[in-house]
């Protein structure tokens, strides 16, 4: 039975869509498939068949087993006449007869084949939930899949009982979901969530931010379960308060883990410290102790000093080792990126700090070029004890990506980040 056109607000329907009708596919499955007139049953729907497209996947056929041994049915979807609550009406097959037997095409999916039933994973392989019915729309000769249903309302429909509405529809739209294909569906279960498919990864955090905090519920989290954790973590300190709350919400634990283990101290103080009061205490006991402490540190002080800001991830070497030599360990080091933006030279075994070479100076340097050869001294660094203010100066007048924090006697004890300090990570006011 196809659903009242208010269901219209659900989708944003493709451009030149004025009238439509939408179905159910649990609704459609087994409805009778007839030829010209409703005495002339040819079979009953098995399957949808349709073709992956961007945004929808669009219809291709019908697809028909009658069992028993016989041929299947492959009836293009250009043959279909109408869709009405009794039978689905086709023409007849040309020069009479039967529909050739169905034979796969690359880039096709099976709805009941392939997505009803299926779980719904995320970037992480993790499981959230099953679709339980898939949300068509059919306009001017197009059939599109527009949303999978999640609900126990899929569920019920399903096993015909589509007249008992418990709770509300839980849609995922189809923009969001990366069908398996008809040639690797019988390798697994699932059905993987996506947004930007292969491109995903490659987007800014600042740009994903912002498609986030357009979307709400079912299609916020989806969309946030297709980041993988770094860029999950590197989002989320991306969008406004309100979004920062609703997607903390609707976290699994070791999935909150995992990705507040990919952000800084800062960055972490800033997060939880807009979350309601019970979240910001489950978040702080997925953490371990001694960051927890600083946390809630920064969360308690309002003059923050470089100690708790501060971050044990740097590069030191000594002032004879060679360029070649650095090379060498950083490629081996495993070190994030923004880690090694400046190696730092220390000297004597209390890592009194030297000079600093940026990495990209190290890189065009002859490998037999010494550290004390190339480095630049003295070293502009922060001390233990200066206060966030000192470090927006510091970075406001010599643009540096990153700072040595030092003590009393110049020995190194960490490095504080640009954009820990300078994009309002952890002073932004709440609303």
């Amino acid at each position: 039975m196809a659903l009242a056109n208010n269901n219209h607000k659900l989708f944003d329907l493709p451009a030149g869509t004025t009238s439509f009708q939408v179905f159910w596919f649990s609704e459609l499955l087994k409805r009778p498939v007839c030829s010209g007139k409703i005495k002339d049953r040819i079979g009953k729907l098995t399957d949808l068949v349709f073709q992956l497209k961007e945004p929808y996947a669009e219809a291709v056929g019908i697809y028909l087993d009658h069992g028993w041994g016989k041929p299947t049915e492959f009836i293009p979807w250009d043959r279909v006449v109408k869709i009405e609550s009794d039978a689905v009406f086709v023409k007849p097959a040309e020069g009479g007869g039967t529909y050739p037997p169905f034979i796969d095409q690359p880039g096709w999916i099976l709805v009941n084949e392939h997505l009803m039933g299926r779980t719904i994973m995320d970037m992480d392989g993790r499981r959230i939930e099953v679709v339980n019915d898939v949300h068509l729309l059919n306009s001017k000769g197009r059939m599109l899949i527009v949303h999978v249903d999640i609900s126990f309302n899929g569920f019920l429909r399903k096993w015909g009982l589509g007249k008992s509405q418990w709770i509300k529809d839980q849609f995922i739209s189809w923009k969001y979901v990366q069908p398996l294909s008809v040639e690797d569906a019988t390798s697994t279960d699932a059905v993987s969530l996506s947004v930007t498919r292969r491109e995903i990864r490659e987007l800014p955090s600042e740009d994903l931010a912002d498609a986030l905090e357009m979307l709400s519920g079912e299609e916020q989290q989806a969309f946030f379960s297709a980041l993988d954790s770094e860029k999950a973590a590197e989002t989320l300190t991306q969008v406004e308060p309100r979004a920062q709350r609703q997607l903390i919400a609707n976290l699994r634990k070791e999935r909150a883990r995992t990705i507040l283990s990919e952000m800084s101290v800062p960055q972490l103080a800033d997060l939880l410290s807009v979350l309601p009061h019970d979240d910001m205490v489950e978040m702080m006991g997925l953490l371990p102790k001694e960051q927890a402490q600083r946390i809630q540190a920064i969360i308690s002080e309002r003059e923050v000093t470089a100690h708790f800001l501060m971050s044990s991830h740097y590069m030191v070497f000594p002032p004879e080792a060679t360029v070649g030599e650095v090379l060498q360990a950083v490629r081996s080091s495993q070190q994030e990126h923004d880690c090694i933006s400046y190696i730092y030279v220390v000297a004597g075994t209390d890592n009194v700090l030297a000079g600093v070479v940026d990495l990209r100076e190290l890189i065009l340097a002859a490998d037999a070029l010494r550290l004390d050869e190339l480095m630049t001294a003295p070293v502009v660094s922060a001390e233990a004890d200066d206060v966030r203010e000192d470090l927006i100066e510091l970075f406001a007048k010599y643009h540096y990506r990153m700072l040595p924090v030092v003590d009393g006697y110049d020995r190194i004890l960490g490095v504080v980040h640009y954009k820990d300090i300078m994009q309002g990570l952890v002073t932004r006011a709440k609303p």
